[in-house]
């Protein structure tokens, strides 16, 4: 898993007929320190609750269709999860 930025909302007019009714939305991975790592990233939201500004975690792979209601859907990364707290030990 990794952590990650809601920074915006993507629109798709035609996509899979699997992922009818899935929100896609773009995530700026962060480090530990919730740094900005890398570009960002369109994920699927498999939890369908977050939003623009939340902090989630990601996964990707296979492990992002697996997060889905339907396994066998073309994602390359889905968000999993709404982290409430970060602490650092």
């Amino acid at each position: 898993m990794k952590l990650g930025r809601v920074i915006g909302t993507v629109v798709a007019t035609v996509r899979a007929e699997q992922l009818d009714g899935v929100r896609f939305l773009v995530v700026q991975p962060l480090d530990r320190n919730q740094h900005d790592r890398g570009k960002p990233i369109v994920a699927a939201d498999a939890i369908h609750t977050a939003g623009p500004g939340e902090l989630v975690y990601f996964v990707g792979s296979r492990e992002a269709a697996q997060a889905m209601p339907d396994p066998f859907v073309p994602v390359d990364h889905a968000i999993v999860g709404i982290v409430d707290e970060v602490s650092l030990s």
